[in-house]
């Protein structure tokens, strides 16, 4: 079982950066390939980053590549998504979420994820 607790949301101009934290409960940490989900409101939630346990494989969907990087340091049980050149589009609720999987492979659907945070909300303003 592990707890998940995001931090650093807030509301940010267009173009400003915000990075997202996400510490987590737990000694395995590394056992547990990590991601970034986000819902607006009246939309699905949608897939954002993905990171492996180790940290070597990282996928990042379309609409945030090159603006956004997911990253961890496991000995701080934390992830981190670090966003920048925000766009309006970007306001929404940010999960962390996590699964307890090795290798490389970087789930992109919510299902495959058993922990959810609470959500931290960004709001980015034009």
């Amino acid at each position: 079982q592990v707890q998940l607790v995001e931090s650093g949301g807030g509301l940010v101009q267009a173009g400003g950066s915000l990075r997202l934290s996400c510490a987590a409960s737990g000694r395995t940490f590394s056992s547990y390939a990590m991601g970034w989900f986000r819902q607006a409101p009246g939309k699905q939630r949608e897939f954002v980053a993905g990171i492996s346990g180790s940290g070597g494989s990282t996928y990042h969907t379309d609409s945030v590549k090159g603006r956004f990087t997911i990253s961890r340091d496991n000995a701080k049980n934390t992830v981190y998504l670090q966003m920048m050149s925000l766009k309006p589009e970007d306001t929404a609720v940010y999960y962390c979420a996590g699964r307890r999987a090795g290798g490389n492979y970087v789930a992109v659907n919510a299902y495959e994820y058993h922990y959810w945070g609470q959500g931290t909300q960004v709001t980015v303003s034009s």
